[in-house]
């Protein structure tokens, strides 16, 4: 019977460096043995919503997420059986008709803002990490990331961060950092932090008889 795969969760506010970090990681073990699954591919389906409530959505709580679905295939991936990850539509606010055919491997990197606040998916990891980047950082990686890739203008995001996204980080995100078994300030150019994480993967992979 195969060993469980590892399970990493890596949580941190919009712009923190996350996806930095997670690819970092993935980058040193290779795609043979790792995957990487992103909590924003499971925002909820909103197609029975007309366009305009969909614009009400907001992305930074914890209710946007189908984490249900998302629990489902984490276990799906530990038993090795493969998922088809949802794809999520920023354009049309909803979910795409499409998704992506996931194959299990031995070690799942979990990533999004909230994958430390839902205690099932916390019971589910081997290692938590937060990566923990200043506010002045997060926006404008946010601003230069929503105008570049998806269409969205200064003001608008701006005006969401105002308004949602720093109210929802400072009362849903940053509290999960008490969760973390690592905090890794400054993100994916942390190459310490990141060194010690693959090592403790390959400490556990080594274990767990994989290597």
């Amino acid at each position: 019977m195969q060993p469980r795969p590892v399970v990493i969760g890596v949580a941190g506010g919009s712009g923190s460096g996350k996806t930095s970090v997670t690819r970092s990681i993935c980058e040193r073990f290779g795609e043979q043995s790792i995957v990487m699954i992103e909590q924003d591919a499971y925002y909820k389906d909103q197609s029975e919503k007309s366009f305009e409530e969909r614009l009400q959505t907001n992305y930074d709580h914890p209710l946007a997420f189908d984490n249900d679905l998302l629990i489902s295939h984490i276990e799906q991936l530990q038993q090795y059986k493969p998922i088809e990850k949802p794809v999520y539509d920023y354009t049309i606010h909803t979910r795409s008709k499409d998704v992506i055919p996931v194959e299990p491997k031995k070690v799942i990197i979990l990533e999004g803002i909230l994958v430390l606040e839902d205690e099932r998916l916390r019971n589910l990891m081997d290692i938590k990490l937060f990566v923990d980047t200043d506010a002045d950082l997060r926006i404008i990686r946010r601003l230069l990331r929503d105008t570049k890739e998806r269409g969205r203008s200064m003001d608008s995001v701006i005006d969401q961060y105002v308004s949602v996204v720093r109210p929802m980080h400072n009362q849903f995100i940053e509290p999960t950092k008490r969760y973390a078994d690592v905090i890794i300030p400054e993100g994916g150019k942390n190459a310490v932090a990141i060194d010690l994480m693959v090592t403790k993967i390959q400490t556990i992979l080594e274990q767990k008889s994989f290597l």
